[in-house]
């Protein structure tokens, strides 16, 4: 037996879970972080670093979970590191407030229990998708878990910040405690039973993992991909922990404000993500090279756009350009997603999961090296700048790293007129 529909929606419960909780430790505790204490914006980007950075193990925890079985366990004993991580990392910027030393001790485990059980649990997640999953609709099962996990980024920025005004250190551990606890009851019922009624395929590979990893960095376009992937997602995450303190200090959005300008701008994402599946799945619009691009541009332009709105001040309309660049970013991101799947069969051996592993891990060194970049951008600039013109001048860098990867993907992949969806998409197949 395989994963029914049902069963990979109840996968995607842990994406979303997990997302939930991941976007109060990059959003809000940034901010109150940059804002209400008056912390260097590097900070909070060394934190989120150090989170992204740990998950290059993620190879790792999957080896584990392939030889010794059981993945469930280790997707709750995962969930459970993180959500005990993003507790103890708003404890931590509370006590920053009475001792600097023992908030930093504090965020800096913390952080690092995120990375370790997001690496933990959702790695084992993936594993048990792409082994449980039949052929057919694994390209599906991946597209519903991702887009479980941006609703449930945004559903949680967009609730959790009408709960944190007014901003109390009482409100914000209340807060934090209901996200991480909830997060992790959703878990253990979502899994609950699935591993034990399917049969998981299982490929072994006898090549050794660094052998492997040689022969496909070996391929030009693997190799090609894996430098756009970076450079992409670098431009997509620099503006992650920037953000909601711009809206702070230059538009004087209240905490709860600015955690709710996350949420839309993650309801932009999905709704971007959503409308590339219906025009190029069901409508056979454009392909996914010409997606990418359009979303590159387009956030290229948003960015623009927030750059001159914070010339005008608090009175200028910022919510409707961060959901339209949220909108631009979706859109892009899932094209990247369907191009990964394409070119994952492409080359020798057909080592799908290895690719993947390799564009996954510079992933995760673009989303620390990004957010950490744009951070320290910004507190140099505000030295010799403006606030406005500090964010904005990063924005606009932002931007050429969006346009620099848009006439990369014109050059790294290929021409398809359209996007032919896998089986299972259309109805009748």
């Amino acid at each position: 037996m395989t994963l029914s529909w049902f069963q990979i929606v109840r996968m995607g419960l842990v994406q979303m879970a997990l997302g939930a909780i991941v976007v109060l430790t990059t959003s809000t505790l940034n901010r109150l972080m940059v804002v209400e204490l008056a912390l260097p914006a590097v900070l909070p980007g060394l934190l989120v670093g150090l989170h992204y950075g740990i998950q290059i193990t993620r190879p790792q925890w999957g080896y584990r979970s392939d030889t010794g079985g059981h993945r469930t366990r280790w997707i709750i004993g995962g969930m459970a590191v993180l959500a005990l991580g993003g507790l103890s990392a708003a404890y931590g910027v509370v006590a920053m407030e009475s001792s600097f030393a023992v908030g930093l001790a504090i965020s800096v485990l913390a952080y690092a229990a995120i990375g370790v059980g997001v690496g933990a649990s959702g790695t084992s997640l993936l594993a048990l998708l792409a082994t449980a999953t039949a052929e057919r609709r694994r390209p599906a099962a991946a597209t519903i878990t991702w887009l479980m996990m941006i609703f449930g980024i945004a559903m949680t920025a967009g609730i959790s910040g009408q709960f944190l005004d007014p901003y109390t250190p009482l409100r914000l551990m209340q807060v934090v405690a209901v996200v991480t606890g909830g997060a992790f009851v959703i878990t253990c019922l979502a899994v609950w039973g699935i591993e034990a009624s399917v049969v998981a395929r299982r490929e072994m590979d006898t090549m050794p993992f660094i052998d492997g990893m040689r022969e496909i960095w070996a391929e030009p376009k693997a190799r090609h991909f894996t430098v756009f992937v970076f450079l992409s997602m670098t431009a997509y995450f620099m503006q992650e922990l920037i953000l909601e303190p711009y809206s702070g200090l230059v538009f004087n959005y209240t905490p709860g404000q600015s955690t709710s300008l996350s949420g839309a701008q993650n309801g932009g994402v999905f709704l971007g993500m959503v409308v590339v599946g219906i025009a190029g799945t069901a409508l056979r619009l454009g392909s996914l090279r010409a997606w990418v691009v359009a979303g590159c541009i387009g956030s290229a332009a948003s960015l623009g756009l927030i750059t001159v709105l914070g010339q005008i001040g608090p009175t200028a309309p910022l919510l409707p350009a961060v959901i339209l660049m949220g909108f631009f970013n979706g859109m892009f991101a899932v094209a990247a997603i369907g191009s990964m799947m394409a070119l994952a069969g492409e080359g020798r051996g057909a080592r799908e999961g290895t690719r993947m592993g390799l564009w996954g891990a510079a992933q995760a060194i673009a989303a620390g090296f990004g957010g950490l970049l744009g951070a320290a951008l910004v507190d140099l600039f505000r030295i010799v700048l403006s606030d406005p013109s500090a964010f904005g001048t990063v924005f606009l860098f932002e931007a050429l790293l969006y346009i620099a990867s848009a006439f990369m993907a014109v050059h790294v992949m290929d021409r398809r007129p359209s996007y032919r969806p896998p089986r299972g998409l259309v109805p009748g197949e």
